[in-house]
């Protein structure tokens, strides 16, 4: 049974039900003061807290997928991966292995698409990150064999991995099932974490004499896919997309580059970079750097290019609302800006999942092949 499996989880919470009810029912037998029956209390409290708290965990894990296996929880994932040159590798993006979607008939390419892992490196940042590449079916289909796609970077939060964006927050299925259905253009998904120096959080900034995070995401990343796969060289080609610090990133990154980005989605974004201990000094006193950190400000000032820009939050639940409704005022045409604001919901991934299907949508109505 998998670490991540509704039988685990259902396991867990019976364990406790029952130790709770057990405890309560054997408690008035052990009041004594004999060793025996304090053993037993003590036993009976433990067991029950443990049970309660793998409850939680597991269905902690099960949402946020900090876990994906009982190997990789308890450390034992510790092989290094062998990356193999495929035909879609570039000296920019090395494919180390494909995968499948699981829909009927998947295993065919030009039937499921392929979710491909890669090591993508900047050339001037001089980053490796690793990642994944969506390819819709389409990408693979001899009459669209000529045809170029419209391309979006998606990242995840803090300190989340890339891996989330496809099990966790099914970027890819829900990419094809809203294709399949019409309801938007095939699009090539380039999903990463935020996070390219672990396990420090670079809040996509370049670090003076640290990592080169912005130069990675805005300038080596976009080129790197162009180079790559079948992906234009115009604003209108590529897109930005982000949940948490994902979404501060694309916001951010998108006003500061908008002869590279058409269009940019920050799901939950917040809107001026983080400064505690997973940061560390990320300025080193350069107050230019820090105005530049923040996207109110870098909003105001932007010049309208025609850029798109999606901000999500929730009247209930979500702490950046105020200023989600600060960003939209700012905004001038001919930028343009969209929102989907819920009723309620909180910064996780069943708020994300809500507005996903919508979000890439839109997206798709932004930019094109």
């Amino acid at each position: 049974m998998g670490l991540t499996s509704n039988t685990v989880l259902a396991l867990a919470i019976i364990a406790g039900v029952l130790l709770f009810a057990a405890t309560v029912w054997c408690w008035p037998r052990l009041a004594g003061r004999t060793w025996r029956a304090l053993l037993g209390r003590v036993g009976l409290l433990l067991a029950t807290q443990l049970a309660l708290f793998s409850a939680v965990g597991l269905a902690a894990n099960k949402s946020f997928s900090f876990y994906g296996s009982w190997a990789d929880l308890f450390g034992q994932q510790t092989s290094v991966g062998k990356v193999v040159d495929h035909s879609m590798s570039s000296k920019d993006i090395k494919v180390v292995d494909k995968q499948k979607l699981d829909v009927p008939g998947g295993a065919q390419p030009q039937v499921g698409g392929q979710i491909l892992k890669v090591a993508i490196t900047g050339q001037k940042s001089k980053i490796t990150s690793p990642g994944y590449v969506w390819l819709p079916p389409e990408y693979f289909q001899p009459q669209h064999k000529q045809q170029n796609f419209p391309a979006s970077i998606v990242l995840t939060g803090y300190p989340g991995t890339a891996e989330n964006l496809i099990k966790g927050l099914n970027y890819p299925m829900t990419a094809f099932k809203q294709a399949k259905a019409g309801k938007m253009k095939p699009m090539i998904l380039v999903m990463l974490r935020p996070t390219i120096a672990p396990p420090r959080d670079t809040e996509c900034v370049d670090i003076p004499g640290g990592p080169q995070t912005e130069t990675f995401f805005a300038e080596d990343l976009p080129q790197a896919i162009q180079a790559t796969f079948r992906v234009g060289k115009k604003p209108q080609n590529m897109g930005f997309i982000g949940n948490s610090t994902g979404g501060y990133c694309a916001l951010k990154i998108a006003a500061h580059y908008p002869q590279t980005f058409g269009a940019a989605a920050g799901l939950s974004a917040y809107y001026d970079a983080a400064n505690d201990a997973t940061t560390g000094n990320l300025f080193q006193g350069d107050d230019k750097l820090k105005k530049r950190a923040d996207v109110l400000h870098s909003i105001e000032h932007k010049k309208p290019t025609g850029t798109s820009f999606l901000v999500t939050s929730s009247e209930t639940g979500e702490p950046n609302l105020d200023d989600t409704k600060k960003f939209i005022k700012l905004v001038k045409g001919p930028d343009r800006v969209s929102s989907i604001i819920l009723d309620s919901g909180g910064h996780n991934f069943n708020t994300w999942r809500r507005e996903i299907p919508s979000m890439l949508v839109w997206m798709s109505n932004r930019i094109q092949a």
